[in-house]
């Protein structure tokens, strides 16, 4: 990240810029940083302006408590200003949930589009599930308990225990560890985990949900839903994909949307 912004409340956002074409805001996901969605924005480059950042709480970017969704919407606010007063906002998981925020609150934005965001709707037991999550991140958090909170996020995303347990002794662990707190960031973003269809239904730019073809069914559901919820909403999906996207799949078919 070579530049920085400031948002509403003060926090310092750092932010990278590549390509040049219509402008296209990439929005990471939990435990990821501006750095994991670089490879698309090298993929997308040569149609789009792609810029990828360091969501509050992690990377080279500030943090100001207390918490909230809204000041992560600013943050948006002041990275499109900061890049060109127009931009795409794109997410990828809960970075997905922050974009239909975004966008259901009203932040001018032409169109949105996002990769598999986990509404856990038709997964059986997901309700249960994600408040079992809630709860135990929170006194994980509190209590310092970084690692634990690490691996409470692995298990929701379906990860064995013998590889949660490998990447513990791994060298990237402690990165990892570095960005644990943000985890309650995007559960915040994530509500209660199930589709937010009051706040869906109030988004009036057009949206792009993109889903994995190899991915597990509740998920492409999700996708889905997301997509029929929104007024103006269509559903994608990417063959043989699962929510480990490849660029060189997903890129073209966002740099289309972008170009609009």
């Amino acid at each position: 990240m070579d530049k920085k912004t400031t948002s509403r409340d003060g926090t310092a956002l750092a932010y990278a810029v590549t390509g040049q074409g219509p402008t296209v805001i990439l929005v990471s996901g939990a435990m990821s940083t501006g750095g994991t969605m670089a490879p698309l924005a090298q993929r997308i480059a040569g149609r789009c302006t792609a810029v990828v950042y360091d969501r509050r709480g992690r990377g080279a970017s500030g943090d100001t408590a207390p918490y909230s969704v809204g000041r992560e919407v600013e943050d948006l606010a002041a990275l499109i200003d900061a890049v060109s007063g127009d931009a795409v906002l794109f997410g990828v998981s809960s970075g997905g949930a922050l974009v239909l925020e975004a966008a259901a609150s009203g932040l001018p934005i032409p169109r949105a589009a996002v990769y598999e965001v986990p509404y856990a709707d038709a997964l059986e037991g997901g309700a249960e599930r994600e408040a079992s999550y809630k709860e135990n991140l929170a006194k994980a958090l509190a209590d310092g308990r970084r690692g634990d909170a690490v691996e409470l996020f692995l298990r929701l995303t379906g990860l064995a225990e013998e590889m949660i347990q490998g990447a513990r002794q791994s060298p990237m662990w402690a990165g990892m560890e570095a960005v644990a707190p943000s985890l309650a960031h995007d559960d915040t973003v994530m509500g209660d985990g199930l589709l937010p269809r009051e706040r869906l239904a109030a988004i009036s730019v057009p949206v792009l949900s993109v889903a994995g073809g190899a991915s597990p069914q509740w998920m492409r559901e999700a996708s889905r839903a997301v997509a029929e919820t929104v007024p103006q909403g269509t559903y994608r999906v990417l063959a043989g994909q699962t929510h480990m996207v490849e660029p060189d799949v997903l890129g073209p078919l966002l740099a289309e949307f972008v170009a609009g």
